[in-house]
């Protein structure tokens, strides 16, 4: 009998919700202090997950759910890049 491969979740920092991880959007803050977005998932660094709406960001920025899992204060500017990211990817 062959087992079934293991789906990673991540929380999303907005709603809350879990979802597979390939769903999300990854906000990585590299060990140099640079917030970008990953979109391999494999860049090294702390990260936050997001799911590409733009409610969600709204409210992870608003409750500065983003900072506190990055542990990094964010200039107001970073909203901007990350909108123009998730609208890209829609």
């Amino acid at each position: 009998m062959k087992r079934k491969k293991k789906i990673p979740l991540r929380k999303c920092v907005g709603c809350d919700e879990r979802r597979e991880k390939k769903e999300l959007i990854r906000i990585v803050r590299s060990p140099e202090g640079e917030v970008d977005v990953d979109t391999t998932g494999k860049k090294p660094g702390r990260g936050a997950y997001l799911c590409p709406a733009k409610k969600c960001l709204k409210k992870a920025f608003k409750n500065k759910r983003i900072e506190r899992n990055l542990q990094i204060n964010l200039p107001p500017e970073i909203e901007d890049f990350l909108q123009g990211k998730i609208n890209g990817n829609n």
